[in-house]
């Protein structure tokens, strides 16, 4: 419908505006990523113990797959072995074992070395790849037994980082390295069914009203002039105003919101620790000084959202810009950082399983949950980031588009949602079970912060399906992603202003 059609056009006297009601989705959040409160919450640990409960985990997996492809593999009559540990492997032996990868890469920065420094003070993350173009990275195999350092042609076609579970196949050589001739990754985990984690279960979507789910991420809110013209567009766009007929009419269709991370800028930049000036008051700890605090972005994001949340609920997930946990998981944003829309929030944020999640839903990164009973599993983009500087797959710096649709799809066939953490991404020191291995496979992974928009569909082995979606920057392309729940179809809707004569038509559909 022209403009000239719908709005712009004189108002007839005998005409009744059409009620637009949008439609509700089923929302269940599975809380697989809050940690514990109070006392009951350490950083004293080690971080190694992390790397023997996924091993614990997915071993089996890993193990399965690898028997059934290598039980009669033979090489000039010799039947490959299975050893139970890397240090039992001899050499000449055709056999294959099972472990963690660990990459000795030269430019990986090592915490043992800025210790040894006297460097106290924790540094922003680094910014430049970890491998060399030299070619100095060195793969090995661990388990609790020790190391094993794994050569081949096979290992620069398949891409590895530290933490990820294989099993190789092979013989050691006279330098006492491993010769990969194979390997083998855990693979996707069992999908569950459409509606499988619903209590009532067995939904169809008969006679269901079209819906379609959200995703933004890197609104980048900074409370300035330079953000409120792109903000309002979404605004009307997702309340309907300001809209003409058919497109209210798809607004109305949007069941929910999620936001996927860095919503306002960072506040800070890093600072080096200083001396304390006496003539200051004492509100400087640790080289921050809080008099400089600026509280204008969470304020606007607040104002943002409780504009939205009366007509539609909103999943918030933190990013590494946002007021939380650097470490992940990081957990909920909390709602008093919110003071307008909390009413919207739960109000048990101790425990909020015990009850019905509110229509602001302020949740950890990573997350996952069932929406209209598909399996939504998203983070705002970390794990991705450090995964592409082990690898030469993101263009200079591991900061290009390409790749990273690979990289997620190795996520979901290595089981792991964070699999460079603890080594080179912050993470709590879990002791129980990681928490970061994937136990049953999303229909939908998406990823925040990236970027470009992207998307495909990969197939695992027992017939699961996933749609993989990066999610680009709000505040650097104005893209919002629609999710239909029927289909799992993306669209990609656009926000642009190109100069104050077509303002009125700010927004633009790009399938």
């Amino acid at each position: 419908m022209a403009l000239t059609d719908g709005l712009l056009r004189p108002w007839q006297k005998d005409e009744n505006a059409q009620e637009q009601t949008r439609v509700s989705s089923d929302y269940n959040p599975l809380y697989s990523y809050r940690l514990l409160r109070g006392e009951s919450k350490h950083y004293v640990q080690q971080y190694g113990d992390m790397y023997f409960l996924r091993l614990a985990k997915l071993k089996p997996a890993v193990e399965a797959i690898a028997a059934e492809d290598w039980d009669d593999f033979e090489i000039a009559g010799e039947r490959a072995q299975r050893v139970e540990r890397v240090l039992d492997v001899r050499q000449g032996q055709l056999c294959w074992v099972v472990g963690t990868i660990y990459m000795d890469m030269p430019l990986k920065p090592n915490i043992l070395d800025d210790i040894s420094k006297d460097h106290w003070v924790a540094a922003p993350p680094p910014q430049h790849p970890y491998y060399s173009e030299n070619g100095d990275t060195q793969v090995m195999l661990e388990d609790e037994s020790g190391r094993l350092r794994l050569t081949g042609t096979t290992l620069k076609n398949s891409m590895l980082v530290t933490g990820v579970i294989v099993a190789v196949l092979g013989t050691e050589n006279a330098n006492g390295d491993f010769e990969v001739l194979d390997l083998h990754v855990p693979e996707l985990p069992s999908q569950p069914k459409r509606w499988e984690g619903d209590e009532e279960g067995g939904k169809m979507d008969v006679d269901q009203p079209a819906k379609k789910i959200a995703v933004l991420s890197g609104l980048n809110i900074s409370g300035t002039d330079a953000d409120t013209l792109t903000l309002s567009l979404l605004t009307e766009f997702l309340l309907g105003e300001s809209l003409d007929t058919e497109d209210r009419q798809e607004a109305s269709t949007i069941s929910r919101l999620i936001i996927a991370g860095n919503s306002v800028v960072p506040e800070l930049a890093p600072q080096q620790p200083v001396a304390e000036d006496p003539k200051k008051p004492g509100n400087r700890k640790y080289g921050y000084d809080a008099a400089s605090y600026n509280p204008v972005p969470t304020a606007h994001l607040d104002q943002f959202l409780a504009e939205l949340l009366p007509s539609i609920p909103i999943t918030l997930l933190p990013g590494d810009q946002d007021p939380a946990n650097v470490s992940l998981p990081q957990q909920p944003i909390h709602p008093a950082m919110f003071p307008h829309s909390r009413a919207y929030a739960t109000a048990n944020v101790s425990d909020p399983e015990a009850d019905q999640p509110g229509w602001l839903d302020s949740v950890t990164n990573p997350w996952d949950g069932d929406i209209e009973g598909w399996r939504f599993m998203g983070n705002s983009g970390q794990p991705v980031d450090d995964i592409l500087k082990y690898v030469d797959y993101g263009g200079p710096y591991g900061k290009g588009a390409d790749g990273r649709l690979e990289v997620m799809a190795s996520m979901l066939r290595w089981r792991c949602g964070a699999p460079t953490a603890p080594d080179t991404l912050w993470c709590y020191p879990f002791q129980d079970r990681d928490q970061f291995v994937i136990e049953q496979c999303p229909h939908v992974f998406f990823v925040g912060n990236q970027p470009r928009f992207d998307t495909t569909v990969i197939d695992g082995p027992e017939d699961q399906q996933v749609r993989l979606i990066t999610i680009p920057k709000f505040h650097e392309t104005g893209e919002l992603i629609l999710v239909d729940t029927k289909t799992l179809e993306v669209e990609l809707i656009k926000f642009d202003i190109h100069d104050a004569a077509s303002q009125l038509n700010g927004h633009s559909k790009q399938d």
